[in-house]
């Protein structure tokens, strides 16, 4: 879809000099009178652009099929946010879309410079003093986060929360068959929370993984992992959720060793699942055990300020038998658009999508939990929680999305009192009241009939 730029105020100057006009009220003038309007076009309140993008796209589809596509309640890890505008046009630009590697700082001081502000973003989101130029995505990051741990402490073993994404888990079981690493569980609570009192010392674990907010949404008392993590000897790694951080102590304030994200919430298209992007960060008595690229801040020979790639010895291309990780890349156009997202919002638009998401995850959860049978698992969430159905989970994701809804992700864990199976819903600043009302009306029609 082609892109629409408006002229700047020196090019319509231009333009009215060359047709000889003072003004455009003069060349509207040129307009026949009878073909003028004589009064205000009787249009609608204004509305929010996402809002008017998502009538268009209704429209559109009109033109295809019958009805419109369904209105995303699930997360997991991938959620439906607000793409500004201003995102994919500038995200879009060629100098970025067609950008190979910064090997040559002399002709990419633009995407060095894009990467640098990347880092730092994430840093300050993180709460931890470094961060890489990102990585291919949330699970990759906690693998790599996995053989960091290993390096700095000589270990072998990693203790995982229930609580972590379950395709993490499964990437770093992949992992793990390969290099000989074994992995332990932290069982949850009834309320979905990680029990990480209960667990008994071991001296082989390199490191004690934690979600936050976790798979299920509830808020894990990350004091409490510190100090597990401190008793085992361990490096404490949060897998987080970059939205809620807007809300939330960050990792870093809460004492995380290490701290890895999914960053396609930050202005990234959900896009059929993929390219994504891998957020990791650290302590600075790390940064030479970091995976991926590091772009540093330097002077040139003329004394200004330019970009790098710094610390290259620590990737596998250069040397390889020292390397602690085989990494040496990043998701570079994906880091741009989220350096573009955070930077658009700002402090304050950051918080207020964080609440907004907050706000409408909230009004949801007290909606549908006064359906007969329907209860909220996690008694503390920010933007996403399970709620148990009194029928079963598959059919109702089936069934809402006939209806025009995709309700949400089934979630199964085991916990200290039993195996529970839930429906891990959330609602971002992108849901409107009429959609989220419409979404518990179907879903109370959906559970009577299943009984």
């Amino acid at each position: 879809m082609p892109s629409f730029v408006p002229h700047s105020s020196s090019e319509t100057k231009e333009m009215l000099q060359d047709l000889q006009i003072e003004s455009l009220d003069e060349l509207f003038e040129l307009i026949d009178p009878k073909l003028r309007l004589k009064e205000e076009l009787k249009l609608p309140k204004g509305v929010s652009e996402f809002e008017v993008l998502d009538e268009f796209s209704y429209l559109g589809q009109r033109n295809l099929f019958s009805g419109r596509p369904l209105v995303t309640f699930a997360g997991g890890g991938a959620y439906d946010h607000d793409l500004p505008s201003a995102l994919k046009t500038l995200g879009g630009r060629s100098e970025f879309v067609t950008a190979y590697t910064p090997y040559q700082p002399e002709v990419a001081q633009g995407v060095l410079q894009s990467l640098f502000e990347f880092q730092t973003l994430i840093s300050r989101v993180s709460g931890l003093e470094i961060s890489n130029a990102s990585l291919y995505d949330g699970a990759s990051s906690l693998v790599e986060a996995i053989n960091l741990s290993c390096a700095a402490t000589a270990k072998s073993t990693i203790l995982i929360s229930e609580g972590v994404n379950p395709r993490y888990v499964e990437t770093v079981k992949t992992f793990a068959e390969g290099t000989g690493l074994s992995l332990d569980r932290l069982r949850l609570n009834s309320k979905l929370e990680t029990e990480f009192t209960n667990y008994e010392n071991r001296a082989e674990i390199a490191a004690l993984v934690v979600g936050y907010p976790n798979y299920f949404g509830a808020v894990e008392n990350l004091i409490q992992a510190r100090e597990l993590a401190d008793r085992l000897g361990a490096l404490l790694v949060v897998a987080y959720d970059p939205i809620s951080m807007a809300l939330l102590k960050s990792p870093g304030e809460l004492g995380a060793d290490v701290a890895v994200a999914e960053g396609q919430p930050f202005g990234v298209p959900l896009s059929f699942g993929g390219p994504y992007l891998g957020l990791f960060s650290t302590r600075k008595e790390f940064i030479r055990l970091i995976p991926g690229r590091l772009v540093g801040e330097t002077k040139d020979i003329e004394g200004k300020t330019a970009y790098v790639t710094t610390l290259r010895t620590r990737e596998q291309d250069i040397r390889r038998e020292k390397a602690t990780s085989n990494v040496c890349t990043n998701q570079t156009l994906m880091a741009v658009w989220a350096t573009i997202y955070l930077s658009w919002l700002g402090k304050a638009g950051y918080v207020e999508t964080a609440k907004r998401c907050h706000d409408n995850t909230r009004y949801l959860i007290d909606k549908v939990t006064q359906i007969k049978g329907v209860d909220l698992c996690n008694q503390s969430y920010v933007r996403e929680a399970s709620i148990s159905l009194p029928v079963d989970v598959e059919t109702v994701i089936e069934k809402m999305a006939e209806q025009g809804y995709l309700a949400g992700v089934k979630g199964s864990v085991s916990t200290d009192s039993a195996t529970m199976e839930c429906l891990i819903v959330t609602a971002t600043e992108k849901r409107t009241l009429k959609e989220i009302d419409g979404f518990v009306e179907i879903l109370e029609e959906v559970v009577r009939s299943g009984k």
